[in-house]
């Protein structure tokens, strides 16, 4: 039986990123004692009070249908939480929640590209982007971040990328998998050059709460010329320690609203009533909880980049954003595949090959900070052994 080109499509090299960790996992039912630092699932709990709303809501019967676009109550909710952070008026008609921001982008590029057109990617990119490009028919076209910028993007080389068929433009800042965030002058330059193209952007801005050293991370839908072309894209899973809840969502621009419901309701109708009634307590205010958690992670980032600093021929960048870091690896001569393969079978820590994000990263591999402080300095112990074997 024949299978549709979809699947040929979606099998891309980023799948390559998790087969450190299911090695991983076969290690450690062998038992073995394996570190994992390669994926972004934050070590903390959510804050108990998403979750009793969560609970208090089953045992009130919401388990029924809540219609595609999401409850009111969320919508609205959310609407007033862009607000508030951003100081840009949104009205609750222009969200659409969504399960997790990957269904997210899913359902937007199903609504902006088709065969034949491009998107201009980020390369590096979070590990499943260009497959969900191609997903849409549409074909991804790199445009590197290069480590000798610190990661940051160059506008002239995304100038050099636009053609005839470039259709829009996907950007995440902070930056999966660098931690780069976009300064004021490139998200100028970048709305520049999306009015003279007419591109649409497509900001995934998940991780946008999770910022070092004070400083904030403005969303390009507020730099003039870009705020009725910026499909922006979020969701708890970082912000709230929220990852397995599936709760995101689109805030579109103009009437798009309406036919990324359509789609939805082809696709998914709708997430759960008692999941959306946690989400409308997790955007309703701060919570001490993830306060501290985002002041972990500035520990954990100032911690391993100390610890990976002193170990002879590696270095790190230190993020600016989110909760991965870099490690260059180049100084060892060994590419960042075969790296982070070594390292898993001989001192059984799990680190993601650079590569697997795209060719401007290899020579780097990302580390997860989503760990104790603890376990991370043992997984820079075993590092450094490995590497003065090398």
């Amino acid at each position: 039986m024949a299978y549709s080109s979809l699947v040929e499509r979606v099998a891309d090299e980023g799948a390559r990123a998790w087969d450190v960790h299911v090695r991983g996992r076969e290690l450690e039912a062998e038992g073995h004692d394996v570190i994992f630092l390669g994926v972004g699932d934050p070590d903390f709990d959510t804050p108990a009070e998403i979750t009793r709303t969560a609970i208090d809501a089953l045992h009130n019967g919401r388990t029924h249908y809540p219609g595609a676009a999401g409850i009111p109550e969320l919508r609205a909710a959310i609407a007033r939480y862009r607000t508030e952070r951003t100081g840009q008026p949104v009205e609750a008609d222009r969200v659409i929640v969504c399960p997790g921001a990957q269904n997210g982008l899913y359902v937007t590029l199903a609504c902006l590209v088709e065969a034949g057109d491009e998107v201009i990617v980020l390369d590096p990119a979070y590990a499943t982007y260009r497959a969900t490009v191609r997903s849409s028919g549409a074909e991804p076209v790199g445009v590197p971040l290069r480590a000798e910028n610190g990661f940051h993007l160059d506008p002239a080389d995304l100038a050099a990328a636009v053609t005839a068929r470039t259709r829009a433009v996907l950007i995440n800042f902070p930056h999966n998998p660098t931690g780069a965030m976009v300064e004021a002058d490139e998200l100028s330059a970048l709305a520049e050059i999306c009015q003279r193209h007419d591109l649409w952007l497509v900001s995934d801005e998940v991780y946008a709460e999770v910022t070092y050293d004070g400083r904030s991370q403005r969303s390009p839908a507020l730099v003039p010329g870009l705020e009725d072309r910026t499909v922006v894209i979020d969701s708890l899973s970082k912000s709230r320690a929220m990852t397995g809840w599936r709760t995101g969502w689109i805030i579109a621009p103009g009437g798009m609203a309406a036919h990324i419901e359509n789609v939805m309701q082809c696709m998914l109708y709708g997430c759960a009533m008692f999941i959306q009634d946690a989400a409308v307590t997790a955007v309703s205010r701060e919570f001490q909880e993830t306060s501290a958690m985002r002041a972990e992670f500035s520990v954990r980032r100032d911690t391993v980049a100390a610890r990976i600093g002193a170990i002879p021929r590696l270095a790190c960048l230190p993020p600016e954003g989110g909760m991965f870091l870099m490690i260059d690896i180049r100084e060892t001569g060994l590419d960042s595949l075969t790296f982070a393969n070594r390292l898993v079978e001989e001192e059984k820590v799990v680190l993601l090959a650079g590569a697997s994000f795209g060719a401007s990263a290899e020579g780097f591999l990302r580390l997860s900070l989503t760990s104790p402080r603890a376990q991370l300095e043992r997984a820079c112990e075993r590092l450094a052994r490995f590497t003065a074997r090398l």
